[in-house]
């Protein structure tokens, strides 16, 4: 497919402009050609500086005027499970947030459609798309493949609160439309009424490490213990390595302080990340190797271009529609996430 794919979009708010639209718009090898979103003045607008030819108020009425090659839909999570389902009827590739929804139930519903209408979903877990990360994930199978720095014996992440946003929103455009009234998805049936904040919270905001996690694991985990003071997150893999992610610990105020660490017998690999919306910046990586008898320890630090993560997400997508690669993480390994999720919650809460 040497053509450029045609995208749209449906919902160009705040992060649908900072963390997407702009990229994308950035990118030789797509066009955007519409987009859909209930606040038509910030609509008009935002298609006036990309130079998008059409605007219509509603996804349905994009979809009914548009063939796409992709539909990259940045909206609330909570409003997924109704949504995406309505989205996945067109069959085509569909892009969203994370996490892939506000509940189990509506997860699996969004399964069924995708099922239903031969589609796919790719949930925009962007730390997988770091260059920093990308180069770490392939270190770390190609160790366990080799056995030169012996088995996997800890993942640790850390993600203390911090500025997330980095200036990301500082070019977005606004109007001054009034806020819409929402279709939401039903609130978690499966979970208490009285922990559905706590619940939506967790997901909001440490989904990204959930899933992470079993990203550099490589292989699936179950939460262990739940720390009283919200701090910690302790897990075990399916074969018997200890994870554990670190969360308010502390707090910064002009930074932004994310890391793991995953440790070999001999040796380790450490990821640090940049600011989710900080702009052509990639992550870092250490690779420390100490075999023993007689080999001198080795500590290496390889140098990244300067693509951030929002980007290079915004570039998979892209391949994976054109059957390139996989998606970084589909519909099917993001239901996970809100397992664990839902696990961490009850052990927390002792529910």
């Amino acid at each position: 497919m040497n053509k450029k794919l045609k995208i749209g979009f449906v919902g160009v708010g705040g992060m649908g402009q900072a963390a997407h639209l702009r990229n994308y718009a950035g990118l030789a090898e797509c066009e955007v050609v519409a987009i859909a979103e209930i606040k038509q003045n910030t609509a008009k607008k935002v298609a006036a500086r990309y130079g998008i030819p059409k605007v219509y108020a509603s996804h349905e009425e994009l979809l009914a005027n548009e063939k796409l090659d992709g539909i990259v839909a940045s909206q609330p999570f909570k409003r997924h499970g109704t949504l995406v389902p309505e989205l996945a009827k067109v069959g085509i590739p569909i892009f969203t947030e994370k996490p892939i929804a506000g509940s189990i139930a509506m997860g699996e519903k969004i399964l069924a459609a995708l099922k239903a209408h031969k589609t796919w979903l790719m949930v925009g877990y962007h730390k997988r798309s770091d260059p920093a990360t990308e180069h770490a994930k392939a270190e770390i199978v190609r160790l366990q493949q080799s056995g030169e720095l012996g088995k996997m014996r800890y993942v640790r992440l850390v993600m203390p609160p911090g500025d997330w946003i980095a200036s990301g929103y500082n070019d977005n455009i606004g109007a001054d439309d009034p806020n819409p009234i929402l279709e939401w998805d039903p609130a978690p049936e499966d979970i208490p009424a009285a922990h559905h904040d706590a619940y939506w919270a967790f997901v909001n905001y440490y989904i990204h490490q959930v899933n992470l996690l079993r990203h550099l694991l490589g292989e699936p985990y179950s939460v262990s213990y739940a720390d009283p003071s919200k701090v910690l997150f302790v897990g075990h893999s399916a074969s018997g390595v200890a994870c554990t992610i670190e969360m308010a610990s502390y707090s910064t105020t002009i930074d932004w302080q994310e890391s793991a660490l995953v440790c070999f017998e001999k040796g380790w690999v450490k990821l640090e990340l940049p600011a989710p919306l900080a702009y052509n910046r990639p992550g870092r990586v250490e690779i420390f190797k100490d075999p023993g008898n007689g080999v001198p320890p080795q500590l290496t630090i390889p140098t990244f271009p300067w693509l951030h993560a929002m980007r290079n997400q915004a570039s998979n997508f892209l391949k994976a529609i054109k059957g390139e690669i996989k998606p970084p993480c589909d519909a099917t390994e993001a239901l996970e996430d809100l397992k664990i999720a839902k696990q961490y919650l009850k052990l927390l809460k002792g529910i």
